[in-house]
């Protein structure tokens, strides 16, 4: 199998357009900076994987006087008058979430394990977060298609 591999972040950058173009074909490619290897990926590809393997047990439910979303097992909710608005708060009430992930919530112990669903909301845009919580995804494709 050909990987594209650096040994060291000064052959990566030397490299970079390899590392990148073999990144954006789905090709393996890595590069290992001290003890750890990190791996390069297309957007495309981790988003769609992420979609695969994250359903998004995202309840939007009738309530008296609108609908209430929420997302089972995550401290994330929202509310609005009709479905849409309340999907609508949900993509907000998520982007918060991870935003609040990446500035403090990543190391505790009951945030840690929603790294996948913290990637797959900053790589996506409003709609293809709107098709994921109603249910409705499609392979991804790059943001601007």
């Amino acid at each position: 199998m050909t990987v594209t591999h650096y040994d060291s972040y000064t052959a990566a950058r030397t490299h970079l357009k390899d590392l990148l173009d073999a990144a954006e074909h789905g090709r393996v490619a890595t590069v290992r900076r001290d003890s750890a290897r990190t791996a390069v990926v297309d957007v495309v590809h981790l988003q769609n994987i992420l979609v695969t393997c994250l359903p998004a047990h995202v309840e939007v439910i009738p309530e008296r006087d609108g609908w209430s979303a929420f997302v089972e097992g995550v401290p994330i909710a929202a509310d609005g008058v009709t479905f849409d608005g309340a999907v609508e708060e949900m993509i907000d009430a998520l982007r918060e979430y991870a935003e609040d992930w990446q500035d403090h919530l990543l190391d505790a112990p009951n945030h840690q394990g929603n790294w996948g669903l913290v990637q797959l909301i900053a790589l996506s845009d409003d709609q293809q977060l709107r098709d994921w919580i109603v249910g409705d995804t499609v392979p991804a494709r790059a943001m601007g298609e």
